[in-house]
């Protein structure tokens, strides 16, 4: 009732308003002065404003359990961003204001606009025309130096003269491709880590197509991660490495982790994992080489996540998707064989801001016939990647709908009992304040399963711009502690931080460098080991579309 009474009270006002020409405030579609000059498409403006207001408070108020109500609340929003008065011409008053000055070109470029997208399969995000892999992006200096049916390991070139003598492989998620780590020379993390010193290698997860369409879990684990730690070590002559793991690739290292601990006859951590010292990086750059005590039966000396899911409880707004009937549907649909397709994911992760990410370029590429600035990372979000339908619903059913990675022994992949406990090596962890795909409290929860020392880091942002913020660009800010013990929750670690202005970056290659290892001479040819240096980095895996 007070939901009702409240919508009618301003209905009201805004009808005895009439077409009076008023700015519309507090939405950023309908903040030009065309839409402050124009009665009609005003008045629209405010309705929609107040309707989808009202909408979303009866959506909160509905009786059910809280994914019910979140459910309730995806839909209204879907219905509201779908529906607003500036995604149609007639409605649209900085639409029709270009069309008028531009004589009609604004509309005839639109319609092109639109052919174009329908052709190509999704909405452009960016002209696309602009970025060409290993050309503009993914641009760092390197060979393939591995490839099986799953990945190609590449080896990138030094830019030091010494390089720590273990060294460093990056996985990646298997959900997009790794460019993300290699934009633009300025903000690449791959080249960042090569510059500090560390010989490094990244997994390039092959675009899956029908003949990868029977590929579990169980094959990413051991012919896609082992498989690249092993190869690694091979080329370098390493007994040890150090690893890093990006979003769901982190989920994977930290699984293959447990599988090598587990072969390795390492016993779980028996004290609690958050009670582990939350080690300090080196203050002085001398103390790079600091002495740290390493367990040699484990072929990984150190592991960084981020924004890395290991306890599925907290899944963020795409929790609402996941249920019984939803994955049993998976299973059904894609579980003995099948791909998800590339174009369908990304369209997921697209409407999970749908303002943001679908109806500002259908209003800007196709109301005013407006061509996408230029953008690198925009244009790596369009590039996507299928993902084999067994191991994507074996995915579905046992971590994220079952959450078995953080019961002991629950899970057996590649024939080992997986058990985080038995992870007792040290681990970074770090989460993006705003991530709405793996919610900060999630990240942070690793810090209870895990079995080594840990450093949990807090950045500002959200998934991507938070992880990708090179210390050069000097934004945003990160958090960091270093009290001894972690605390119960992400609240209590955040009484216990201090935060610091600028990357994570510096923090972590600090870290990093502790477990590096002595310095020795930089190769002066990449491969070894019996792998040798085939075709030029990025290879031709990650040109393949799906």
């Amino acid at each position: 009732q007070r939901i009702q009474a409240d919508f009618m009270r301003d209905a009201a006002e805004i009808w005895n308003q009439g077409l009076q020409a008023k700015p519309v405030v507090g939405d950023r579609r309908f903040a030009s002065d065309a839409w402050a000059k124009n009665p009609v498409a005003g008045f629209a403006a405010q309705m929609y404003l107040l309707q989808t207001r009202a909408l979303m408070q009866l959506a909160d108020a509905a009786q059910g359990d809280a994914k019910t109500r979140a459910r309730l609340r995806f839909a209204v929003e879907q219905w509201a961003a779908a529906s607003a008065p500036s995604n149609y011409m007639a409605l649209n008053a900085d639409a029709q204001a270009k069309a008028l000055q531009t004589k009609g070109e604004s509309i005839a470029k639109g319609v092109q606009n639109l052919l174009h997208d329908m052709s190509q399969g999704h909405v452009s995000m960016t002209d696309e025309s602009q970025f060409e892999v290993g050309r503009n992006v993914a641009t760092t200096e390197g060979a393939v130096v591995f490839e099986n049916e799953l990945f190609q390991l590449l080896e990138y070139k030094p830019l030091t003269p010494t390089v720590h003598e273990r060294p460093f492989l990056m996985v990646p998620p298997c959900i997009n491709k790794f460019y993300i780590l290699d934009l633009q020379p300025a903000n690449s993390l791959i080249r960042y880590a090569v510059a500090q010193g560390h010989r490094t290698f990244v997994v390039s997860w092959r675009n899956p197509d029908s003949s990868l369409a029977h590929v579990s879990w169980d094959d990413y684990i051991e012919k896609g991660a082992i498989r690249a730690i092993e190869v690694t070590r091979e080329v370098c002559g390493a007994p040890q490495i150090n690893a890093l793991g990006f979003c769901v690739g982190g989920t994977i290292l930290a699984t293959a982790l447990a599988v090598l601990a587990e072969r390795a006859g390492i016993e779980p951590a028996v004290e609690a994992p958050k009670a582990k010292t939350a080690a300090a990086p080196a203050k002085r750059a001398k103390a790079a080489t600091k002495t740290v005590a390493f367990d040699d039966r484990m072929p990984v000396a150190s592991a960084t996540f981020l924004t890395t899911l290991l306890d599925f409880t907290e899944t963020g707004v795409l929790d609402i998707f996941i249920d019984e009937a939803f994955v049993k549907f998976r299973e059904t649909q894609m579980g003995q064989g099948g791909l998800m397709p590339g174009r369908d994911l990304a369209m997921t992760f697209s409407f999970l801001r749908p303002n943001d990410l679908v109806w500002n370029y259908v209003v800007g590429n196709y109301l005013k016939g407006e061509t996408p600035p230029p953008f690198d990372l925009l244009y790596w979000n369009s590039d996507a990647t299928n993902l084999p339908g067994p191991m994507y619903a074996w995915y579905l059913r046992h971590l994220y709908l079952q959450n078995e990675m953080v019961q002991p022994g629950k899970l057996k992949v590649a024939g080992s009992p997986i058990d985080l406990r038995r992870i007792r090596i040290p681990s970074y962890i770090y989460g993006s304040r705003e991530d709405h795909i793996v919610p900060i409290q999630a990240a942070y929860a690793s810090t209870h399963h895990l079995g080594g020392p840990m450093r949990f880091v807090m950045g500002a942002s959200g998934h991507i711009a938070g992880v990708i913020n090179p210390p050069e660009a000097k934004k945003r800010s990160h958090w960091t502690s270093d009290k001894a013990t972690f605390a119960d929750n992400l609240e209590g670690w955040l009484t216990t931080a201090t935060e610091h202005p600028g990357s994570w970056w510096t923090d972590w290659a600090a870290w990093l460098a502790q477990h590096g290892g002595a310095r020795k001479p930089a190769p002066k040819r990449l491969g070894g080991g019996g792998h040798k240096a085939a075709e030029a980095a990025p290879g031709r895996y990650v040109a393949a579309k799906a």
